[in-house]
């Protein structure tokens, strides 16, 4: 399937915090989008491999992806290595997706900064005719670079270069991301699990503020942000959102 837009997450749930608003804002307008998660997760504390399968196809329903894969890397030990890169090099060329929205370049968790370096890496190299991978069935896959590679924010605050407009979509957007219900605060989950960073409600309070905060800067309620080493260009000016003075 030819997508628009591919997300990727190192981990399950990297994609629906990072960049979820985005995703269902594209779909609704009538692009392709699909995910693919780089590692299984097996590392967090909380959940197991299939939990976060089945809450990861639930989220995916929500948002309404047309695909998601796992490309089983080692949760935690994958390294930026040759075999890793064509793995991912082969998913990009098997998708051709336009644009690429992954990881952050640096982060609190080392996966995230490791995965975004690798996700740029790979967004150059498919697009090189020398390096050959194959795909399912044993057939050559032909070169492709995307237009754009943008990156999503995560634990720690950067600068974006882009901010798009997600209000619209903001309680879709909480939905898909409180579909891992192992790992985020809910009020069901009654288990005696421990206790992690990311298991308070705490931490999903400050994934609101940081969508209000976003937004407040380009004048709408809730905006998630994007990192780009690359220059955005548009057409024409209306595709500017006007801010209220």
């Amino acid at each position: 399937m030819k997508l628009d837009i591919l997300a990727i997450g190192v981990h399950p749930d990297d994609v629906e915090l990072g960049c979820s608003g985005t995703i269902i804002n594209e779909i609704k307008n009538g692009k392709k989008v699909g995910i693919v998660d780089m590692t299984q997760g097996e590392l967090g504390t909380r959940g197991t491999i299939e939990t976060r399968y089945e809450e990861a196809t639930n989220a995916s329903m929500i948002m309404g992806v047309h695909i998601r894969e796992n490309l089983k890397m080692r949760d935690g030990f994958f390294e930026n290595d040759e075999a890793n890169k064509l793995k991912l090099i082969s998913a990009i060329r098997k998708y051709q997706p336009n644009i690429v929205i992954g990881n952050v370049l640096h982060d609190r968790h080392p996966d995230h900064g490791r995965a975004g370096k690798m996700i740029a890496d790979c967004c150059f190299l498919a697009g090189l005719a020398k390096i050959e991978t194959r795909d399912e069935n044993g057939k050559e896959q032909l070169r492709w670079q995307p237009s754009y590679v943008l990156h999503y924010i995560q634990d720690w605050y950067h600068e974006p270069d882009l901010l798009i407009d997600i209000s619209d979509v903001f309680e879709q957007r909480m939905k898909a991301i409180e579909a891992y219900s192992t790992q985020f605060h809910s009020i069901e989950n009654t288990s005696d699990e421990p206790q992690t960073y990311i298991s308070t409600p705490d931490f999903l309070d400050s994934v609101i503020a940081r969508a209000r905060m976003l937004g407040k800067r380009i004048g709408v309620k809730y905006a998630e942000g994007f990192i780009s080493e690359k220059k955005i260009g548009i057409k024409t000016l209306n595709a500017l959102i006007q801010n209220e003075t």
